[in-house]
């Protein structure tokens, strides 16, 4: 039984392998390389003080993922890699908009706060 199961495995895996959703499709490949755009986001998150964030291009960034968004929701077969990859670049550059807009706004604040109480 298990030499039946162990091939079972492997035919569904070819199966898949060749599938109009496979790794031998830009339905697989496109959203891999979409994939660098989270990374990039998530290294900046990590690396890259609020100040040097772009508002316009961030914002940008959050209308171009919700845009594929549904497009990977809409399209026959539905391309859950795809959403998966523009769900997950939606939540970092929305991260990335706190943080300038906490940099930009309440940073600010603070500091003519504390202007004006010295004056």
């Amino acid at each position: 039984p298990r030499r039946h199961e162990a091939a079972g495995a492997g035919s569904k895996f070819m199966r898949w392998v060749n599938s109009e959703t496979g790794p031998k499709t830009t339905h697989f490949w496109g959203p891999v390389a979409n994939w660098g755009f989270v990374i990039a986001g998530l290294n900046d998150t990590v690396t890259k003080d609020p100040s040097s964030i772009s508002p316009k291009m961030t914002t940008m960034l959050c209308m171009y993922s919700a845009l594929f968004m549904r497009f990977a929701w809409v399209i026959e077969p539905r391309n859950k890699i795809l959403f998966a990859c523009h769900l997950s670049n939606e939540c970092v550059q929305l991260n990335q908009l706190r943080r300038w807009g906490t940099w930009a706004y309440l940073e600010d604040q603070e500091g003519k706060q504390e202007q004006s109480q010295k004056a």
